[in-house]
């Protein structure tokens, strides 16, 4: 393996994934929530990084090519996972993530059978999209663990402490809690929209992926 510095910045990435789900073994919240999003927010970062100094500097590499890929989708597949576990919207992400892990379990799949014909599986324009559009859904839903943590409030309601002092007339700042608790759900739903998006964006691309492979799938006769 050449270890240039995009290949590198590759292998950070890769080993960023599962250190995405660690944060949240070893700290307690919101302080796992802040390390688990600056450290994928750098890993994304390097997403971008390492493949302009790959084809600034000439240093395309198979093996920078082949692990690029399985990084992008350890970081989606791992932080999709922590999410759905600790945020309060998980039976609204349920499915937008179901959609992503379906398909890039699908095109993976289909590129292992297709093997030396899955150079008609090239990553389009629309893939590069589909995967920056999860990587900031993903960084959008992680910043709305720290809010909700911070304010003490879910995006789709309150806490029940909360919901009992307001009852009681104890909370004397209704105005600016409403304001503070207007943008927390406007963060929340943000990155629910955002990774709505991303599936819709997954869901076209996977078809496209396999409408272009359904030639190589025909028996012959």
């Amino acid at each position: 393996m050449s270890w240039n510095v995009p290949n590198i910045l590759t292998v950070l990435r890769l080993l960023a994934a599962p250190g995405v789900a660690v944060m949240f073994l070893y700290f307690n919240r919101p302080y796992a929530d802040w390390f688990a999003l600056l450290l994928f927010i750098s890993a994304a970062l390097t997403d971008w990084i390492d493949g302009h100094l790959a084809r600034s500097w000439k240093q395309v590499t198979k093996i920078g090519t082949m692990l690029d890929p399985i990084a992008d989708k350890a970081m989606v597949v791992i932080a999709l996972m922590v999410i759905v576990g600790y945020s309060s919207m998980s039976p609204w992400l349920v499915l937008p993530a179901t959609v992503i892990l379906f398909r890039e379990v699908f095109v993976s799949g289909l590129r292992e059978y297709l093997g030396d014909t899955a150079g008609t599986l090239k990553v389009t324009e629309l893939a590069k999209w589909k995967t920056t559009a999860q990587m900031i859904a993903i960084a959008v839903l992680f910043a709305q663990g720290v809010f909700e943590h911070y304010f003490g409030m879910s995006v789709f309601g309150m806490d029940d402490a909360l919901v009992r002092d307001i009852l009681a007339g104890r909370t004397e700042d209704l105005h600016g809690l409403w304001w503070k608790y207007r943008g927390m759900v406007w963060s929340g739903h943000a990155g629910l929209w955002l990774l709505w998006l991303a599936a819709g964006l997954t869901l076209i691309t996977g078809a496209d992926y396999f409408l272009k492979s359904v030639p190589h799938l025909k028996d012959n006769r």
